[in-house]
């Protein structure tokens, strides 16, 4: 006899692989290019103990899983859920552009110096775009 309750579970275990991978694969993807755009190394001053650059990193990581999680949550396809990362990754990359390059000139500098207030500070913005870009795709 089939047991159709295990072939649910195979179904939903492999649908739950593909998702955690595609998800873990935009994430690296989106920390590579993050680390690309900013004008300090992030690796470099983390490994010389600079929180400051831990934390702001990790602010964008946060930022841009927060609307990872929504989009899968809410996407049926593999390919719609690409679109959504996509988005995600671009909208939490201007936020960084805009605060470094516009709001908050030297930012750069006082993550580099390892300034906490700073790096804080970019966290906080990284974590609320990230979160209001996971609100806006429930709609």
């Amino acid at each position: 006899m089939f047991d159709f309750d295990r072939y649910a579970f195979m179904q939903g275990a492999i649908a739950f692989l593909i998702a955690f991978a595609a998800a873990g694969v935009f994430t690296v993807a989106f920390k590579l290019i993050y680390q690309w755009v900013t004008p300090y190394h992030e690796q470099t001053l983390i490994r010389e103990g600079n929180t400051a650059a831990a934390i702001s990193l990790g602010g964008a990581l946060i930022g841009y899983v927060l609307p990872l999680a929504s989009a899968l949550s809410h996407t049926v396809t593999l390919r719609e859920f690409a679109a959504w990362a996509l988005l995600a990754a671009i909208i939490q990359i201007l936020a960084f552009v805009i605060v470094s390059r516009l709001v908050y000139r030297k930012m750069a500098e006082r993550i580099e110096a390892g300034e906490t207030s700073a790096a804080v500070y970019l966290a906080s913005i990284s974590i609320c775009i990230g979160l209001l870009n996971a609100a806006c795709m429930t709609a």
